[in-house]
């Protein structure tokens, strides 16, 4: 592919140098992939899910897909569930609740549908020491909490998250649950291997994830988690998961991905064009995080380098992929001029085939993790291929439209400005009703009498850093 032209320029060179560098790094992600290992479950575990753990599930429109999702978390044996929807839909969730397990599934509501709002609304709720936010159709396997929880050993973790698959909506994978588990599956590579080089990881994805409750009881974060603003003006509403990882990276907590069979969960995905969407607000989400965290915070620059070099990796991605179809373009131009002329000797149809084997051999060869265990999907490679320059284009409009803040996929998502506000006032009414409050306990014999008062919205507290907290539990 260097030089396949009797002319004197190698005008395959551009394409040389630009797939040497790509493919480069991913096989360095490979390798680091193949030599992470998950954490072992502890012989005495310092955390048991049936007095320590607290799923929260924010949703509004949870259907019966809900009951399996909630089974599976269930064999985790885990303190309480708490469901957290806007008012309207009490009703049907209760029923749903009720139909799986009434004594261990509470359905709370906020007066919005707002999905950082019911996240702050279950953590004020949570009387636990760990948190697991979880979407409404993740299914878990019976091990998941336990592998999760062993990352919680070591004091100085604030975060966990997993590995995930994707789990049809139909008998049946559409070409679109595809093109979502070819995603997944080289995001697992990416996980484990930048959990293993230096610990970090761009986003802790909210489909599941668990966090220290100490952590989001601050109000500090509950403030800030909740008045999110794009540029000082755009109020944000998704992108919570990526929120929550920079908050852990810029309090000096350590994060960590248990990539194993037996913390993997899965999840649905939208199974037709509506796919599109989704990806769309995930790649805006992506572009507002990764550039504050690379030039507003810059906190990940010490704390996790390689990551941010992925986050700025992933800034020029879309420019150096789509420079691929613009100098075959040029070559093609070039190619149908006579040689007296400039043009090259290589035939046009030459230089597309050439063009075509390439990018089916390295895209195959970028998904075979994925093919060996789903040989059948070999035949969406094309689609892949194709998904791939679309998405590129994807991500310059994300860039271009950061200010577009709506959700894209659910119609029930009102003005996130208007239920902040909403809660604001509800909160003001609230404190004057209040009893005055004691601050967040520091250590665990404190937070323990401290969880066993009814929650109540805290007006001051402290979150110690990790080493100080980790001194705490020395005592």
């Amino acid at each position: 592919m260097l030089r396949l032209t009797s002319d004197h320029f190698p005008v395959f060179v551009p394409f040389g140098v630009i797939g040497f560098y790509r493919y480069l790094w991913y096989i360095i992600r490979l390798l680091a992939a193949w030599t992470y290992r998950s954490i072992p479950l502890p012989e005495i575990p310092t955390y048991i899910a049936s007095e320590d753990v607290t799923i929260v599930v924010p949703t509004i429109d949870a259907g019966e897909e809900f009951k399996e999702a909630a089974h599976s978390w269930l064999v985790g044996k885990p303190k309480e569930i708490l469901i957290i929807t806007e008012e309207k839909m009490l009703g049907p969730l209760q029923d749903l609740a009720n139909a799986v397990d009434p004594e261990r599934i509470r359905v709370l509501t906020v007066p919005y549908a707002n999905k950082r709002l019911q996240m702050s609304h279950g953590i004020k709720n949570t009387t636990t020491d760990i948190i697991v936010f979880a979407d409404d159709d993740a299914i878990w396997p019976p091990t998941l909490l336990p592998y999760v929880l062993a990352c919680f050993e070591d004091q100085k973790v604030g975060g966990v998250g997993t590995s995930q698959r994707v789990q049809p909506c139909g008998d049946r994978f559409t070409v679109w649950e595809v093109l979502a588990a070819f995603r997944l599956s080289i995001r697992n590579i990416e996980i484990a291997s930048s959990t293993h080089i230096d610990g970090g990881i761009p986003c802790l994805s909210g489909r599941t994830a668990a966090y220290r409750t100490v952590i989001l009881k601050d109000p500090e974060f509950l403030h800030g988690f909740t008045h999110d603003y794009w540029l000082g003006k755009y109020q944000l509403n998704s992108g919570d998961d990526k929120f929550l990882t920079r908050w852990m990276v810029s309090h000096g907590w350590n994060t960590y991905v248990q990539c194993c069979k037996e913390a993997e969960l899965l999840s649905t995905m939208k199974p037709n064009w509506r796919f599109l969407k989704q990806v769309l607000r995930w790649t805006r989400n992506t572009w507002r995080s990764d550039l504050r965290s690379l030039f507003m915070e810059r906190y990940i620059w010490t704390s996790h380098p390689y990551v941010a070099y992925t986050m700025v990796d992933k800034l020029f991605n879309p420019f150096t992929l789509l420079s691929g179809p613009c100098l075959v373009a040029w070559l093609i131009a070039k190619s149908t001029r006579p040689v007296a002329d400039g043009g090259y000797h290589l035939p046009w149809w030459n230089i597309v085939i050439s063009y075509v084997v390439w990018l089916t051999a390295t895209r195959t060869a970028k998904l075979l993790p994925h093919l060996w265990y789903r040989p059948q999907d070999v035949i969406y490679v094309p689609a892949f291929i194709a998904f791939g320059y679309y998405f590129a284009i994807m991500k310059v409009y994300a860039l271009l439209t950061l200010h577009e803040t709506g959700w894209g996929t659910r119609a029930g998502i009102g003005d996130p400005t208007a239920a902040t506000a909403a809660a604001d006032a509800n909160k003001v009414a609230a404190e004057e009703k209040q009893m005055p409050e004691s601050p967040m306990p520091r250590y665990p014999e404190q937070q323990q009498q401290y969880y066993a008062q009814p929650p109540v919205e805290m007006q001051t507290g402290y979150t110690p850093p990790p080493g100080e907290l980790q001194a705490g539990y020395a005592q």
